[in-house]
């Protein structure tokens, strides 16, 4: 492969994330701006680096700079992980000799916990759903299905008609590097989803000019976005006068804390979430944790 230019190799690299790492779009789409971020770092120099040219002390500047910019250590370990794919993948189509990246250690992950809704919270936010609407109807059902299947946004705005099974409860979710699993789904996201189905749905399917098979649309019926889904959410919690903030990942979280709570094990949960394996998934114990310090305070009379 000849690459001749910065975007050729830029382009290249990322139809290689798409087409062989099976990346998702918005990995894809975070990888191409910390990488033209990175590009500009110089270009702000007045510097025209060669690719080939970059060399450790060049890094060091950069991460200097991120640092006195005060960008958290996710953002900096996300932007050093783009970085360092990217120089791999030139070095593996010979547009580079050597990957300086490779010399550069990752900044430890700050051991954040996860933000999560109590039942009360939880409560408040559903029955707060106007539901004499079309789209409030599809609202409940958006909100009731993030928090019985625990599923990522990416992955409910994926979910076709087809993948939802009413009969037996269960849904197919198409998760990251496009691995697919089988999910419950409870009995009252399913009264809220067959309801949406039959009543609303179809209402909303009409209005647009092509039709398609996504199970969430838009007031136009047209697929519901991620960002469409985040603001359903952020509507949610101010009917419910919450002061927290939300997001979907915030249902997530809170869809596993409240499993770990009722008893279910860290596996079984794995398993529900679609993590790889369970480091990702052990970060709520801690929750759980916690949890179970302020119910033995509040309860037992010598703590």
């Amino acid at each position: 492969m000849s690459l001749n230019t910065e975007q050729e190799q830029v382009s290249a690299f990322l139809t290689y994330l798409q087409m062989e790492r099976q990346a998702s779009s918005y990995t894809v789409a975070n990888y191409a701006k910390d990488i033209e971020h990175f590009f500009a770092f110089f270009s702000e120099q007045g510097r025209e680096t060669p690719l080939d040219q970059i060399s450790y002390t060049d890094i060091r500047q950069y991460l200097r700079s991120l640092n006195e910019n005060e960008y958290a250590r996710k953002s900096v370990a996300r932007k050093l992980s783009a970085l360092r794919s990217f120089w791999n993948f030139l070095q593996r189509e010979h547009a580079v000799r050597d990957n300086p990246f490779r010399f550069v250690s990752t900044p430890k992950a700050e051991q954040r916990l996860p933000v999560f809704f109590y039942e009360d919270e939880m409560r408040a936010v559903i029955e707060g759903i106007d539901q004499t609407t079309d789209l409030g109807k599809r609202n409940l059902a958006i909100v009731e299905l993030l928090y019985a299947a625990g599923i990522r946004v990416s992955e409910l705005t994926g979910i076709t008609v087809e993948d939802l099974d009413l009969a037996i409860g269960t849904l197919l979710v198409s998760g990251k590097g496009r691995k697919e699993r089988y999910v419950p789904v409870g009995s009252f996201a399913l009264d809220a989803l067959e309801n949406y189905l039959e009543s609303a749905r179809p209402n909303l399917a009409s209005k647009a000019a092509e039709q398609n098979d996504q199970l969430f649309l838009n007031y136009r019926g047209g697929p519901l976005t991620d960002r469409g889904v985040r603001k359903v959410l952020n509507a949610a919690v101010e009917d419910a006068a919450l002061k927290s903030r939300i997001s979907p990942h915030v249902i997530r979280h809170t869809f596993a804390t409240h499993m770990l709570n009722e008893g279910a094990d860290l596996r079984t949960v794995q398993e529900l979430l679609g993590h790889k394996g369970l480091s990702a998934t052990q970060i709520y114990t801690h929750v759980t944790k916690d949890r179970l310090r302020e119910v033995y305070r509040n309860s037992h009379p010598r703590a």
